[in-house]
């Protein structure tokens, strides 16, 4: 029996415990592509206007720097490790000193802002974009002071905060997805696993009942032939050697058919009885109880193509009622009735033994031959009824529908009855 693994927890929005899906790696592009067009929109506006500044090298220095440094980045990976975090922290304290000196590099904070949301906890994610957003908006005003006597523009004021809620929204929402996916995926790949085990499982159960079935009605049944006939072979050898003889001679044969059925079930090949082409009715044909039981065979109706399975579970069925016959009955006569009724095929077995009181009795410490007889049947879709008086014998009937012979339901556990 398989184990199945215990439901995995998603990860919280900016904590990516599994590789981001494709939407978050374009998503990752983009960023880093725009990061990289606003640090180098930066340097070539502070360059084009302060031309003559003695802090440019500076400028130039600390650019090249927050470059690399963030060039640095994906190979550190999005787990919140202290390497990360200390990447992090000088990645925003590099920025920070730019805007001090150039407030114009103040809108490369959009792209940390996704940084920030990807490398942090969510909360602490949010707190270090407010603070980024307050430096972005101190560092606006700071440029429109520079710039002259123009009147306040409320923009420099609530753009830089619309623009990192929005931005900070958007990625909250795509990794809370991401992450309800990958939750999902989880779920129905655990489903599959469970599935498939509890198939392998049914799998199993039902093959070794059918192995069981098998064993009883051939190997089983065989052996108790075999035992039955030595004993009485023992019984009369000193008084009768010539039915001794006979009685080891059927032995002998019913050991070479017990033998051909183990080579049957380790192939699993049709029963021997069934191949070279011969038909049911002449397997039911050749069946035998014992020297001591008469079994007649009769057929009626034309008989029409059955599937494999029907006519092993039919003979089979034959087998263990025969068997039953012989060990329990006490009778000298038993008749085989195959009847094709045109929707349904009928197997009857009669004896003129006990009756199924004593036989019940008799067979009470073994009892696998009539669930096993049942449950064949109830797989195929047929039923399986006894009638039987204490002195007046016993029929077991069998019948299987021809419209659908070929449905299995699931397996039916078998009783310690007969």
């Amino acid at each position: 029996m398989t184990t199945s693994a215990p439901p995995t927890t998603p990860p919280p929005p900016g904590q990516a415990t599994t590789p981001p899906p494709q939407d978050t790696r374009a998503l990752a592009t983009v960023m880093h592509t725009a990061f990289f067009l606003l640090l180098g929109a930066s340097v070539a506006r502070f360059l084009l206007r302060h031309p003559d500044e003695p802090r440019t090298p500076w400028i130039i220095a600390l650019s090249i720097t927050l470059a690399l440094l963030y060039v640095l980045g994906p190979a550190l990976g999005a787990a919140p490790t202290l390497r990360r975090l200390l990447w992090l922290g000088l990645v925003v304290a590099v920025w920070v000193v730019l805007v001090v000196l150039a407030p114009s590099f103040a809108w490369c904070a959009v792209p940390l802002f996704y940084t920030a949301l990807r490398t942090l906890p969510p909360r602490a994610a949010v707190v270090l974009v407010a603070v980024l957003t307050l430096f972005v908006v101190a560092a606006q005003l700071r440029l429109a002071q520079t710039s002259g006597n123009q009147p306040f523009d409320p923009n420099l004021l609530l753009a830089p905060p619309a623009v990192a809620a929005l931005a900070t929204a958007v990625f909250v929402h795509m990794e809370r997805q991401a992450a309800a996916q990958r939750t999902l995926i989880d779920d129905l790949i655990r489903t599959r696993r469970e599935l498939a085990a509890t198939e392998r499982r049914a799998g199993t159960l039902a093959e070794r009942q059918r192995l069981s079935m098998e064993i009883h009605d051939t190997l089983a049944q065989h052996l108790s032939s075999q035992q039955m006939l030595l004993q009485a072979a023992d019984r009369t050898w000193d008084t009768d050697p010539g039915t001794a003889r006979a009685h080891v001679r059927t032995a002998t044969g019913i050991a070479a058919r017990g033998l051909a059925e183990a080579r049957r079930l380790v192939h699993d090949l049709a029963p021997p009885e069934l191949a070279g082409g011969a038909g049911l009715p002449d397997a039911l044909r050749a069946l035998d109880a014992g020297p001591d039981i008469e079994v007649r065979f009769h057929l009626e109706g034309a008989p029409v193509p059955l599937p494999d399975r029907a006519e092993q579970a039919l003979l089979r069925i034959a087998q263990g009622a025969l068997a039953n016959v012989r060990e329990h009955s006490g009778a000298s006569t038993a008749a085989l009735t195959l009847s094709f009724l045109g929707d349904q095929v009928v197997l009857d077995i009669a004896d003129d033994g006990h009756g199924f009181t004593q036989l019940r009795a008799a067979a009470g410490e073994r009892g696998h031959g009539l669930p096993a007889m049942r449950a064949r049947v109830r797989q195929l879709g047929g039923t399986l009824t006894i009638e039987s008086t204490a002195g007046e014998g016993t029929v077991l009937s069998a019948s299987i529908p021809l419209s659908n012979p070929l449905s299995s339901p699931p397996p039916i556990p078998l009783e310690n009855t007969p």
